[in-house]
């Protein structure tokens, strides 16, 4: 075949490719091409045809004529954009021109970037934009040797929450410029457009929903009909089809380009690489900083960043840790050519459908389609060969005959042609499929950017905000939904496998509202546990604790997923009802709970903290702590306890359960050497029983001794006392706006503590209640959530929380950044809203628009049954956030009047949680 090809185009060709490639030389350019077209054509070209170059190699001996007729084969677009991969590839094949290895690699620097893939290519390549430029990355063979060679490589805007459609956007626009780059142009099919397919109502209000979020972030999706997106896709069938998401932005790149496009502008602004330099260990120092020790000698860093991919365990364990990150078998095939893509006229949209498990795009003339099947595999389970290198696993077409019939019936043009190639290669998955991008827990200056399994999608975007954090301390938006310390103790090897797996099966269907998967659980339980299920308790989940949702009617009750409110919304009105006139009682497990002592206990908690800390005994207190920025970091309570036969004098810190590993990283870091500070967790060891309503003064003095009057124990206090036999340590605080105990008890007295307030309640109405419950009652009072309305994006200021800043009291963390941030006022302000309507609450993320512009951003929302309101809390642009402001908001498609009004709608001045 090859020589029947018409000899007069080589001698052109030959020149342009000569021309092209003459800075390197000849022997290093054909020694780079050859290498490039025999191991990496799949890549370059985006096609799997290696075994028809391998054939040119052999046939043509003369090189130039090779170089020449794969010149001919591909565009005159990609000539150039080989030329500047040859460029690279051939300085690769010569490191003493500018990747020195042993003796000549660096012996200091300020960061290592361990692992040459997509996540560490956009890591270095960020750290130079954000100002640091003596950073190092090292690969254990070739960059893009990992998962990243044989990506599918789809680059979408679709994100579960603002942070990822952020992340998403900028990874879109640095790919635009660098495929636009005229020195070094890379293959980016940009704006192609792609469809998420949906054929239930639920799904396409969830796109809806998505929609409203997205624009937010100034990112546009379109909700189409099933008619419309067979006529943007002429390929699909309309059967049990409503519609669908079009993403306008949505396309494809060429793996490897992408990251030896990053890779040299790194190098360019100063950052060193060094391939086929395996990390041997890693030891950390007193000081906190790190040597890498690899196969060519040591290298003494001040920060190391695990990039590693599928090897991200093996590099974790050399610093003692576990992440929680899996592998999963992915295949896709590419096929034959189909004549409707080629004589199209335009490159068809890409496709992903939740409906039958699978998605596709346009390669050359045909398709790629790749499979979620329900039969799937993990990989690596028991350790990986070293050998693994560019490599793939055995093929295994059998297993996705199911999700393949689907994707049949769905483009009947798949039944009339061949495929070309199968791809069978590992991908990583975390417990919630989103990736780790941040600080590893317990450690020092040790970062990690794994778990991507989108990676080439959205790694630009991970690496700039790991980038960002490593620099400046924290990013451009809130990063919580990406940060490694979200998992803590729970996520071992079986627990990740068992969520990656279930996590691999739905990838392109999105959680409602209240959905919690059943993989993995229960994962975190407390003697209570089955006693609540056996009550009818339906639980949810927080940070792995099984927590009581609500009481089911009956054991048949089964809610419907969706954005609208659903058939719980009169079970928890009759659990708010019952706690606002009588008593509920209910289990707040893994409420992260840290024990301070020590003499500069409080000094120590000062300077953390932006507000007054009460520093009296037997008291309770709120703070916030902010970053370095004046943003906020945390909210803790915090309860002074005298000495006791329990324990010395000391302060326990309160936070929310999902904050575990987050604030003992914060509080630590900050520790100054000679402070006489003691920080141990009781996270694990012990757990509230909450005990709310107007009648719980009564249940609790019947089971605990003591005086426990408004007067001899008002609101804020604390006391350490027995309910029943079960040691308790009470606060007298609430989320809920009532009169209410949190009762803290060890995890082994629990049951007991339980049973003496059961029994005690029986007289005075008492009646188990759950969280969602909480929600309701916490959005009528103005009480926020961490992470959801206490965000790193914003100061307390903008927040509402002015009562609980004290900037005159001298110095603390973030205070001078604080100061700053008066001076040119507030970006945005956090209001309470109420929503114009019965049918759904409004969900974190939604747009609140005026005349057809965003104003604003939902953080929370939920009906509050004892005001008979639809409430919710957003950040709105100053200008309209005082009281009686009106707009509206994008609920799910639909536009619904909104108004600004006073926080703390029920029971403002507190007057029931203090009686």
């Amino acid at each position: 075949m090859f020589r029947s090809l018409p000899m007069p185009w080589i001698a052109p060709v030959c020149e342009r490719t000569k021309e092209a490639i003459s800075p390197l030389g000849g022997g290093n350019a054909l020694h780079a091409l050859h290498h490039i077209v025999s191991e990496k054509a799949h890549v370059i070209l985006g096609v799997h045809e290696v075994e028809r170059f391998n054939i040119m190699l052999v046939t043509y001996v003369d090189h130039m004529q090779f170089i020449a007729i794969f010149c001919f084969i591909i565009s005159d677009f990609v000539i150039k954009k080989v030329a500047a991969l040859v460029i690279h590839t051939a300085d690769r094949a010569n490191p003493k021109k500018n990747e020195p290895e042993g003796d000549a690699m660096k012996s200091r620097t300020k960061v290592v970037v361990i692992g040459g893939g997509i996540a560490g290519c956009s890591t270095l390549y960020h750290l130079t934009q954000e100002g640091w430029t003596d950073v190092v990355l090292v690969e254990r063979n070739e960059l893009t040797s990992g998962t990243t060679w044989h990506s599918a490589a789809q680059v979408t805007n679709f994100g579960m929450n603002q942070t990822m459609v952020g992340l998403k956007t900028h990874s879109i626009n640095l790919y635009k410029e660098l495929a636009e780059d005229p020195d070094y142009p890379i293959n980016y099919h940009h704006g192609d457009g792609g469809i998420r397919l949906a054929n239930t109502p639920e799904q396409m209000q969830g796109y809806r929903h998505f929609a409203s979020m997205a624009r937010g972030m100034d990112v546009h999706f379109e909700v189409i009909d099933a008619e419309e997106c067979a006529r943007r896709h002429p390929l699909i069938s309309t059967d049990n089809l409503l519609g669908g998401l079009w993403d306008p932005l949505d396309g494809d790149i060429d793996p490897a380009q992408l990251c030896q496009a990053l890779a040299r502008r790194a190098r360019k602004a100063g950052a060193e690489i060094y391939r086929n330099t395996p990390v041997t260990g890693l030891t950390q120092h007193k000081d906190d900083t790190w040597t890498v020790h690899t196969e060519h000698g040591d290298i003494d860093c001040d920060i190391v960043v695990n990039a590693c991919g599928y090897r991200v365990n093996e590099v974790g364990a050399m610093m003692g840790v576990h992440h929680p990150v899996a592998s999963m078998e992915h295949q896709y095939f590419l096929t034959e050519e189909i004549a409707a893509i080629r004589d199209a006229g335009h490159r068809m949209p890409l496709l992903r459908c939740p409906i039958s498990d699978y998605y596709c795009r346009q390669e050359k003339n045909g398709l790629l389609v790749g499979f979620y099947e329900q039969d799937c595999k993990t990989w690596g389970m028991n350790g990986i060969d070293p050998n693994f290198v560019n490599a793939l696993c055995p093929d295994d077409l059998d297993r996705v005959t199911d999700v393949l019939e689907g994707a049949f019936a769905r483009m009947p043009a798949l039944m009339e042609v061949g495929i070309h190639t199968v791809v069978n290669g590992p991908i990583t998955y975390t417990i919630d499929g989103a990736p780790l991008v941040g600080p590893i827990p317990g450690k020092r200056n040790a970062f990690c950017i794994i778990g991507l399994r989108a990676g080439l999608g959205e790694g630009g975007g991970h690496g700039r905000l790991l980038a960002q954090q490593i620099v400046h301390g924290e990013a451009c938006y809130d990063t919580w939904c990406l940060d490694p310390r979200r998992f803590t103790g729970h996520t071992n090897v079986e627990l990740t496998a068992l969520k990656a797996i279930e996590d691999y099966q739905n990838e392109f269907r999105f959680h409602f509202p209240h959905e919690h998967r059943p993989a993995g659980r229960p994962a975190k339980t407390t003697p209570l546990t089955p006693i609540f299920a056996a009550e009818g308790a339906e639980f949810t989940v927080v940070n792995g604790w099984e927590r009581v949702d609500y009481i089911k009617p009956g054991s048949d009750f089964h809610p419907t997923l969706s954005f609208s409110f659903d058939e719980t919304f009169d079970v928890v009105a009759r659990e708010t009802k019952n706690l606002q006139e009588n008593v509920g009682l209910t289990e707040v497990n893994g409420f992260n709970r840290l024990e301070i002592t020590g003499t500069d206990r409080h000094e120590f908690l000062d300077r953390m903290m932006c507000g007054a800390v009460t520093k009296r005994d037997r008291r309770v207190g709120l703070g916030y702590l902010l970053n370095h920025n004046g943003m906020i970091k945390a909210e803790a309570t915090i309860a002074n306890l005298p000495a006791s036969d329990r324990g010395p004098a000391r302060v326990w810190y309160g936070s929310a359960a999902a904050s575990e590993y987050h604030d003992m990283d914060w509080l630590q870091a900050h520790l100054h050497d000679g402070e006489d500070v003691q920080i141990r967790s009781l996270t694990n060891d012990q757990t509230i029983l909450v005990l709310a309503g107007p009648k719980s003064r009564d249940v609790l003095s019947a089971c605990a001794r003591g005086d426990w009057s408004r007067d001899a124990f008002p609101w804020l206090s604390v006391r350490e006392c027995f309910v029943g036999i079960a040691p308790a340590t009470v606060l007298n605080i609430s989320f809920s706006g009532e009169l209410a105990y949190e009762i803290h008890v060890p995890n082994a007295s629990l049951y007991a503590a339980y049973l003496s307030l059961r029994k005690a309640g029986e007289t005075h109405g008492m009646k188990l209640f759950g969280a969602r419950a909480i929600e309701s009652m916490r959005m009528e009072k103005g009480f926020l959530h961490w992470k959801a309305d206490l965000l790193t994006e914003f100061d307390p200021f903008e927040t509402g929380l002015d009562r609980f800043v004290k900037l005159t009291k001298g110095d603390f963390i973030g205070r001078n950044a604080l100061q700053k941030r008066l001076e040119s006022g507030p970006q945005k302000k956090l209001v309470s809203l109420k929503i114009d309507t019965t049918k759904a609450p409004a969900h974190g993320g939604a747009s609140l628009m005026l005349d057809g512009v965003v104003v604003g951003t939902i953080t929370s929302g939920d009906w509050g049954h004892r005001t008979g309101l639809n409430l919710a809390y957003g950040f709105l642009n100053p200008e309209f956030s005082e009281p009686g402001s009106r707009m509206q908001l994008d609920l799910c498609g639909e536009l619904i009047g909104a108004e600004v009004i006073a926080p703390s709608p029920y029971d403002p001045d507190l007057s029931r949680v203090r009686s």
